[in-house]
């Protein structure tokens, strides 16, 4: 079900409210541009600085906007359980495919405590799961040994791995018994495609905003057999890729979409909108990538 290139979508907001009009638009461009499934409310959307309502009201208008075209996989993370099986009871409620929940940050647990987690959410709602691991954000590190015990529970489908460490691909398979079900997504936009090389499915992406149609063929060429053509497509990205991050996410992702008319480039604090130099640099990767905003 989870494959190819999924955007981590930005919410759009408009004089401080979200402008639902603007991420309707964004999610009908995503299915036409080939984007095989979306993730709602991700750390691109700005998940820490929604309330809780927004959060619900942006999957549940996902949801009602994509109408089965493609997978809804809801963002449901948090760093209380019971606030992250509420999310997930939401998503389920809503008709979400799957959600997408991220370790715990600043509570600092311990494996036992991760596994503990993790296991509760699978224990409290029948709805496939994503596991997230980026410690450059939680401070906690999901260990491969255990993903392998979390693999083995029946709602527990993948991991969305953003370590940027591709021997992460080869210790999870080794870990997992042979023939269990587990897809491994690359959360890292400029080791995506090594991480397919490595027997990754896809990438939940935050440069597949900006550049859906791009993105979504380099994993169809990848996966069919078109290596030559995915890296041709991958060396025009690479610059977009490391601009996404030259201030903090999603300002310049946002930023980067207004300069395409598509919505306006407001974050909420405390992400603050990326400087003179910094819209700069991102102009001129877009202008590498083929985009003339």
């Amino acid at each position: 079900m989870f494959h190819g290139s999924i955007p981590a979508l930005v919410t759009p907001f408009k004089n401080g409210a979200v402008d639902r009009d603007a991420f309707a638009a964004l999610v009908e461009r995503q299915i036409a541009g080939g984007s095989s499934a979306l993730v709602p409310v991700g750390t691109t959307g700005e998940t820490s600085t929604l309330s809780t309502q927004e959060h619900k009201d942006v999957v549940t208008l996902c949801v009602e906007i994509t109408k089965g075209r493609v997978p809804v996989i809801a963002g449901a993370g948090a760093n209380a359980t019971d606030e992250a099986i509420e999310l997930v009871e939401h998503a389920k409620t809503v008709g979400a495919d799957a959600a997408l929940v991220v370790c715990p940050y600043y509570n600092n647990p311990n494996q036992e405590g991760l596994e503990a987690h993790f296991r509760a959410i699978n224990d409290a709602v029948a709805l496939p799961i994503l596991l997230y691991n980026v410690p450059g954000r939680t401070v906690v590190d999901l260990a491969p040994d255990t993903v392998a015990r979390l693999a083995q529970l029946p709602n527990i489908v993948g991991i969305k791995d953003a370590t940027g460490d591709m021997d992460r691909v080869s210790q999870h398979a080794a870990a997992i018994p042979e023939g269990t079900q587990f897809v491994q997504l690359s959360g890292d936009d400029p080791s995506a495609l090594g991480h397919l090389a490595m027997g990754g499915m896809g990438c939940i992406s935050v440069t597949a905003n900006v550049m859906p149609e791009a993105c979504a063929a380099m994993h169809k060429a990848f996966h069919a057999g078109n290596l030559d053509e995915a890296r041709a497509i991958e060396r025009k990205l690479i610059a977009l890729h490391k601009a996404m991050f030259c201030s903090p996410s999603p300002g310049p992702a946002k930023y980067a979409l207004s300069r395409l008319g598509l919505c306006t480039d407001e974050v909420r604090l405390p992400i603050t909108s990326p400087g003179a130099e910094k819209r700069a640099e991102i102009d001129q990767a877009m202008a590498l990538a083929g985009l003339n905003a």
